[in-house]
C-alpha cells in the first residue's frame, strides 16, 4: 500500500534522518494551515496543536518505509501519527505526545531555518 508522509525535521533533505526516504518518491513543498506548533528539542524538532504554519515536504511512501518510520518516531509512546491535508492529498504528520517538554519554540516554523 502507498502512503503519504509530510516530514518537517530531520527526514527533510539534507538533513541526517533523510536516508529512511531512501525508496520514498519526492512530491514537493508544503506549508500546512496554521494549525501546529513547532519547537526544538535539539537534535530534532517536535510538532503540537498550535497556530503556526509549518514547512516541510510530502513524499510517496510504502508500507515498509512506514514502520521504519514509526519506529524512527517511537509510535504511539513518543510520537502520534496524524492526518492532514496536502495539495497531494491525505498525508500523514507526526506530532509529539509529551508537550511538558516543549518550551522552546521555533517560530518560523521551519526546522531548516530554525529563527
Amino acid at each position: 500500500m502507498q502512503h503519504l508522509i509530510f516530514v518537517y525535521g530531520t527526514l527533510r533533505k539534507g538533513e541526517y534522518n533523510h536516508q529512511y526516504l531512501r525508496s520514498a518518491q519526492f512530491l514537493g513543498l508544503h506549508e500546512t494551515d496554521a494549525q501546529f506548533a513547532m519547537y526544538d528539542l535539539g537534535p530534532y524538532p517536535a510538532l503540537s496543536d498550535g497556530q503556526r504554519s509549518i514547512q516541510g515536504e510530502v513524499y510517496l511512501i510504502d508500507d515498509e518505509t512506514l514502520s521504519e518510520l514509526d519506529r524512527l518516531e517511537d509510535v504511539p509512546v513518543e510520537y502520534r501519527r496524524e492526518s492532514i491535508v496536502t495539495p497531494f492529498g491525505q498525508a500523514w504528520i507526526y506530532l509529539y505526545q509529551d508537550t511538558e517538554q516543549l518550551t522552546e519554540e521555533i517560530a518560523s516554523g521551519d526546522w531548516c531555518q530554525k529563527v
